[in-house]
């Protein structure tokens, strides 16, 4: 009989290849494709039966419990909004961020609130007890019910876990995690998919709610597998400005609640409080009525905030205008520029263009079309709009201005924060008129260049 030749998985994403290969086929990944026996790559792939195997328990769809699992407030309401409402028991949470921007403390805070109520185990791999103890001291949480245990191995930290009926439990970090029944040093791919796989096993099998630390590539994505962030429930991320003294944590996946949410958090010397009130921290109201500046109205999860944008039209030297764009797609600018030249009469051909989100902010929706279009225009004619006026729309290539979502919210916002005029698109002009602001709807460029200056 013919001998079967091996089958070949790739670490990072799972695929099967028929021959090795230097780099998988379907992630792009290099050095990752390892031999399998031909019966589990064939039950790998669904194309089979591999051998004689128990057959799970079915149930239907209708049959399914409804979820009511109970949500434990962590003690930041921020945290609460990007958890998606509290923490969920058997939740997994990989919380991926750079070196020093403060992924420990949080988490240490947070755990040192949850010992109040939970049972809280914390794992360090990367520090001793003292160091985590010392920090627990300058945060002020030195008295809390923490238990701490300084272990990578994989199999001993699940051990300890069950032993001591964490409800709880904090990895940090992932990149240090072992397990023996693995090859390779800590932070290979192997180890780092065997250990969080783990983790999610024992989360989902005992209910405990699992954090697990990741550092992040000089890409700004959380270094290993992306198969990792397919494991886990919630992936977070951590940014920070090292001249703010203001972070933000951001979903970027929540299958317990919506992804995109966003949480500001300010650092302390006895660590982090919560920004209650972001849109105050980005505006700069003594500069707000300069030329090229504009204040507009971005969605983020589920809340409306306040950001100003500011753009610097200048001549241009050399012969090649230069289009440059911080917080906004930098295509987007030239498709704006293009509709501002046809449809609103105002060529910047021969300018440099600069926009720029204060705060550090990106603007990932539309919305902000029509304010870095004005903002663009008051630059480049040195003439600021009229004080308290805010903008947001989205321009389309005909010249029109569209609506967009949840328009009514984004200007009680704006009132709240003490804006007494805002062009937006004539569809999201609301029925019934709010109080202290004057909302002027219009339907194309060149009308809210008009009207916005006027």
């Amino acid at each position: 009989m013919a001998k079967k030749s091996p089958k070949y998985r790739c670490t990072a994403c799972g695929a099967i290849a028929p021959k090795w290969q230097g780099q998988c086929s379907d992630c792009g990944a290099w050095n990752t494709l390892e031999a399998i026996s031909s019966v589990a790559a064939v039950g790998a792939a669904g194309s089979g039966y591999a051998g004689t195997q128990a057959v799970s328990r079915l149930s239907s769809l209708a049959e399914a419990p409804e979820d009511v699992s109970t949500r434990y407030p962590t003690g930041f309401s921020e945290f609460d909004r990007v958890l998606g409402g509290g923490l969920a028991p058997g939740a997994v949470t990989l919380l991926g961020g750079d070196p020093g921007v403060g992924k420990s403390t949080l988490l240490l805070q947070v755990t040192a609130r949850l010992a109040d109520v939970l049972s809280v185990l914390y794992v360090t791999g990367e520090e001793s007890v003292n160091q985590v103890a010392a920090r627990a001291r300058r945060l002020n949480v030195a008295d809390s019910k923490v238990t701490l245990l300084a272990e990578t191995e994989i199999e001993t930290i699940i051990a300890t876990a069950a032993a001591e009926r964490a409800q709880v439990l904090v990895v940090d970090s992932m990149q240090t995690l072992v397990s023996s029944a693995q090859t390779g040093a800590a932070g290979a791919v192997s180890q780092l998919r065997e250990c969080v796989g783990a983790l999610t096993r024992f989360a989902k099998s005992v209910g405990v709610s699992v954090f697990v630390v990741g550092h992040v590539t000089k890409e700004g994505v959380i270094a290993g597998p992306r198969v990792v962030e397919h494991m886990v429930d919630t992936v977070l991320y951590f940014e920070s400005d090292p001249s703010s003294r203001y972070s933000l944590v951001r979903a970027v996946k929540n299958r317990f609640g919506a992804a995109s949410e966003m949480g500001m958090f300010a650092m302390q010397s006895d660590g982090f409080r919560e920004v209650s009130n972001p849109s105050a921290i980005f505006l700069s109201r003594d500069q707000v009525d300069a030329p090229g500046s504009l204040v507009t109205v971005t969605w983020e999860g589920s809340r409306p905030l306040l950001v100003e944008v500011q753009a610097l039209v200048a001549d241009a030297h050399g012969g090649h205008p230069r289009r440059l764009a911080q917080g906004i797609d930098q295509n987007r600018l030239a498709l704006l520029l293009a509709v501002l030249q046809r449809h609103g009469g105002v060529s910047l051909a021969g300018e440099d263009v600069f926009i720029n989100v204060v705060g550090g902010i990106r603007i990932h929706e539309t919305a902000g079309d029509l304010p870095a279009l004005l903002a663009a225009l008051s630059s480049f004619r040195d003439r600021a709009l009229p004080s308290g006026t805010l903008a947001f729309g989205e321009v389309g290539l005909a010249g029109e201005v569209r609506p967009i979502k949840f328009g009514e919210e984004r200007l009680r916002e704006a009132s709240k924060q003490g804006f007494t005029r805002a062009v937006v698109p004539q569809a999201n002009r609301p029925r019934q008129a709010i109080k202290g602001i004057e909302v002027i709807g219009v339907r194309s460029v060149s009308e809210a260049i008009e009207l916005a200056f006027n």
